[in-house]
C-alpha cells in the first residue's frame, strides 16, 4: 500500500511539471512575436519619416573660370564661381568666391551671395521706374514693360531679374558684357528703384492719387 501510495504521489508530481513547462512554452510563444511586431513598428517608423522640406532658394552658376597665380616655385591653379541667388520673392543676390576645387567654389559663392542679399521692389511684375547703373566698366539699362512681354535680356543680367522674381522688363548692356561686371551693375541698378509707396508719403498723397 505505502509503494502504491509514493507512485502516486510520484506521478502526481510529474503532471504537475509538465503543466508547469507547457505553461513556460505557451508564454515564450505569445512573447516571441510581439518582440517581432515591436521591430516591424520600429522598421516602418524609420521607413515613414518625413522628407526635410525643400529651401525656397535658387542658385544659378553663372561663370566657372581658371585662375592662376605666380608664386615662387611656379603657378597656383584655382577656381572662381560666380553664382546668383534668389527667392523669385524679390529678394536676389551675387556671390563670387575662389577655391582649388569647383565645388567648393561654387559653396563659398552661393554662401556669399546669400550675405550680400537686397530686395527689389516689384510693382506688378515689372518695375516701378526706368532706371541705369554703372559698375566697373559694366552698364546696364533697365525699363518696365507691359504684362505679357517677359524678361528681355541675356546673360547674367537675365539670371539676376529671374532670381528677383521680375516676369516682365527691358533690359540692355550698354557697357562691358564681363558676367561680374554685368550681374554687379544690374544689382545696383534694382537696388536704386524707389517704391511708390516711398514716393507717395513723400509727396503727401495715397496710392490711388499718385497713381491717377
Amino acid at each position: 500500500m505505502e509503494n502504491n501510495e509514493e507512485l502516486k504521489a510520484e506521478e502526481v508530481k510529474v503532471e504537475e511539471a509538465s503543466t508547469e513547462t507547457e505553461a513556460v512554452a505557451e508564454t515564450e510563444a505569445e512573447a516571441k512575436p510581439a518582440k517581432g511586431r515591436r521591430g516591424r513598428s520600429r522598421k516602418q517608423k524609420i521607413e515613414t519619416t518625413e522628407e526635410k522640406p525643400q529651401s525656397e532658394w535658387s542658385e544659378n552658376v553663372v561663370q566657372i573660370s581658371r585662375v592662376t597665380k605666380v608664386v615662387k616655385g611656379g603657378k597656383k591653379l584655382s577656381f572662381r564661381a560666380i553664382v546668383i541667388v534668389g527667392n523669385k520673392k524679390g529678394q536676389v543676390g551675387v556671390g563670387c568666391a575662389k577655391a582649388s576645387e569647383v565645388i567648393i567654389a561654387i559653396q563659398k559663392a552661393i554662401a556669399d551671395g546669400r550675405k550680400n542679399v537686397i530686395t527689389v521692389p516689384i510693382f506688378k511684375t515689372t518695375i516701378p521706374h526706368p532706371v541705369q547703373a554703372k559698375s566697373g566698366a559694366g552698364c546696364v539699362m533697365l525699363r518696365p514693360a507691359s504684362q505679357g512681354t517677359g524678361i528681355i535680356a541675356g546673360g547674367a543680367v537675365r539670371s539676376v531679374l529671374e532670381l528677383a522674381g521680375i516676369e516682365n522688363i527691358l533690359a540692355k548692356s550698354l557697357g562691358s558684357k564681363a558676367p561680374l561686371n554685368a550681374a554687379n551693375a544690374t544689382l545696383k541698378a534694382l537696388k536704386s528703384l524707389s517704391p511708390f509707396k516711398d514716393v507717395a508719403a513723400k509727396r503727401g498723397l495715397s496710392m490711388a492719387e499718385f497713381l491717377n
